[in-house]
């Protein structure tokens, strides 16, 4: 089998039982549906399984939302292509130095972004499942949203509580951004780890339909 060149560097949140990814929403539940004990009755002599179980909301760990999360007449997770959601030229923009919650598109200016996917390094994951994480957290403008919208951009992530600001009803970085087919992932981590360009972006869901919103494990191949 031929491996990758390169280095796999993982930007998920580990999901786990009780975890709290965002405030009134449930926690998943992680239990045994099978226990290996009672699965020896199954099958012969030091032959034992076990079966997982997991109740949770879509909006669990890191996840990628799909038009459908936002728009009725958008596409759901199910029906998104693998080439928009895996092997994606892409570009990290750390905005750690910002002085303010929100972010500009000034970020984004005179930068190569069209076709990409565009991870937006905020360092707010440092807080991941805290009290913290919750309040205060960094978010794109709405003119971030525009902006990258017209640069042709295919997908935004962020290391964040929300890429939208929690205070403003409207949501307008979710209604931009999906209103154009244009990806998003949240709750992202180790992006720092990443250099500047030169890799591809993977945040590749599981095919199920009916959902706007699901938990990926994405990850970035860079070039060695």
């Amino acid at each position: 089998m031929t491996q990758p060149t390169g280095t796999l560097i993982d930007l998920s949140q580990t999901i786990e039982d009780g975890l709290v990814t965002y405030k009134g929403l449930p926690a998943p539940i992680v239990c045994d549906f099978l226990t290996r004990e009672a699965s020896r009755s199954h099958y012969s002599g030091g032959t034992e399984f076990h079966i997982g179980k997991i109740e949770m909301v879509a909006n669990t760990g890191t996840y990628l939302d799909a038009p459908f999360h936002r728009w009725a007449d958008g596409i759901d997770i199910a029906d998104l292509p693998l080439t928009a959601v895996a092997d994606l030229p892409a570009i990290h923009i750390d905005t750690t130095s910002n002085t303010q919650r929100a972010i500009g598109p000034e970020w984004f200016e005179d930068l190569d972004i069209a076709g990409k996917a565009v991870l937006v390094q905020t360092g707010w994951d440092k807080h991941w499942n805290t009290e913290q994480y919750y309040e205060g957290h960094p978010y794109l403008t709405e003119e971030t949203a525009v902006f990258l919208k017209q640069a042709g951009v295919r997908l935004v992530g962020i290391d964040s509580y929300n890429i939208d600001s929690t205070d403003d009803g409207r949501r307008p970085v979710h209604s931009v951004l999906l209103r154009h087919n244009i990806l998003i992932v949240e709750h992202m981590t180790n992006l720092r780890q990443l250099p500047a360009n030169g890799f591809r972006f993977y945040a590749v869901p599981v095919k199920v339909k009916g959902m706007g919103t699901f938990p990926v494990r994405a990850f970035a191949l860079v070039n060695n």
